[in-house]
């Protein structure tokens, strides 16, 4: 099925693409958030596997795994009309991106000429750029996608020259930028010299760090939802400005996110998180809706997660060159599809389904439904029906209870005790 047959892993996502626009509200568009992440492997001779940097090793000391890259790109439904409230990442493509295989050191010169020639044309980010344009092909070829804008929500390692540029048409980028950015105002009349070129950039413009210490620029105030609940934010911002990696014709928006105060227990001391530097490549986005898209990309974060020790991504024993691939794009699109069937059954923002909750947890209220309740959900409908077959075939056998019985309380059918162990009862 996965080194044989003749399949592509982005047909797999075409149904979660079209269920995922048809649930979006009129007017709003296509947020998306993306991200890379690693798969741990052990195997020698796997395709794709090498040394990577350890997420999770300490910030004083950086450790290495070996592992598989895969870039992944979620679509992001919200669970309410509006931009002021939590959404639900859903994956809508997986891809495989290995390195460039590294010659050897007494290799020619040619050799190293062209692995640094595949180096710039084959890595995260023109994989990134790839998997940007291919998704917007696809939402223009849905009735009525044309119209609909695309918003790609990044870190800093996607917000550069190579993404900046290379990204289509009708499609916003809004990710991170260093602290000390050299950024520029648009060329004004008084900057252009009597004759010569003509500049392209203006004066410069004071950098991201240094408008976050600017005085004389006033704080605003932006309400978005983030960690379950509506938080107010204070941003500065600059719009029209100029960066050279994005290029003269492309003019961006500057977004300073002050740190947040938060305190690690009731009458604790007041800590505070980093600041967070942001650019748009619309610089006509509302500041309200810039913010929210771009807090909404934590939840690829929840994918990764719910992927790797839910749905067991990577723990298939795979090494044909197409396995490789084809079995975690497999496993991410099933997920995929139980997160749409979800949100279509029980809504975007459902947070009780149809089987009841353990006694343990009667009176707690999730946010929403995880992915945990959602395979519940599944195994209790798949193990009933089962259970209904097995019933409607043994009906001609005769069942005698015991006279003698002493727990009476115990006295329920098979399909009951397996449904509601299958709720986690």
């Amino acid at each position: 099925m996965f080194s044989q047959d003749r399949w592509q892993p982005a047909g797999l996502f075409a149904p979660v693409l079209s269920g995922l626009v048809g649930m979006l509200p009129s007017g709003l568009p296509l947020v998306t958030a993306m991200d890379d992440t690693h798969l741990r492997k052990t195997g020698t001779h796997i395709p794709g596997v090498g040394y990577r940097r350890d997420p999770l090793s300490p910030p004083f000391h950086t450790n290495f795994i070996r592992a598989q890259r895969f870039l992944q790109l979620s679509g992001l439904l919200p669970a309410n009309d509006g931009v002021l409230g939590p959404a639900r990442a859903i994956p809508l493509q997986f891809r495989h991106v290995p390195p460039v295989p590294k010659p050897n050191k007494s290799a020619p010169q040619q050799e190293w000429k062209a692995y640094r020639q595949r180096c710039r044309q084959e890595n995260l980010s023109t994989a990134g750029v790839a998997a940007i344009c291919q998704l917007r092909r696809d939402l223009d070829a849905r009735p009525g996608g044309g119209q609909r804008p695309l918003v790609v929500g990044a870190d800093g390692s996607y917000t550069n020259k190579t993404v900046l540029r290379g990204r289509p048409e009708r499609t916003t980028l809004i990710g991170r930028i260093r602290k000390d950015a050299k950024l520029f105002y648009p060329p004004t009349p008084a900057d252009q010299a009597p004759r010569g070129t003509r500049r392209r950039y203006g004066q410069p413009a004071p950098t991201p760090e240094q408008l976050l210490k600017d005085e004389s620029v006033p704080w605003q105030e932006v309400a978005a939802h983030a960690a379950g609940k509506v938080h107010t934010f204070r941003i500065k911002t600059l719009a029209p400005l100029l960066w050279k990696k994005a290029g003269p014709d492309r003019p961006l928006r500057l977004v300073v996110i002050a740190p947040v105060g938060y305190r690690l227990h009731a009458g604790g001391k007041l800590l505070y998180r980093q600041p967070a530097y942001l650019i748009c490549t619309d610089p006509d986005l509302p500041l309200q809706p810039l913010v929210q898209y771009y807090l909404w990309r934590w939840d690829i974060e929840v994918n990764h997660r719910d992927e790797k020790q839910l749905i067991g991504v990577g723990q298939a024993q795979v090494r044909s060159p197409q396995s490789v691939q084809r079995a975690p794009a497999f496993a991410v699109a099933s997920y995929a599809m139980l997160l749409l069937a979800g949100a279509q059954a029980f809504g975007p923002d459902a947070t009780v389904g149809a089987l009841p909750a353990p006694k343990w947890r009667a009176g707690q209220v999730k946010p929403r439904l995880s992915a945990l309740d959602l395979i519940q959900h599944l195994r209790e409908e798949l193990w009933g029906d089962a259970l209904k077959d097995i019933e409607t075939h043994s009906r001609h056998f005769a069942f005698v209870a015991s006279a003698d019985t002493k727990c009476p309380e115990f006295d329920s059918s098979l399909p009951a005790a397996v449904r509601y162990a299958a709720a986690g009862g």
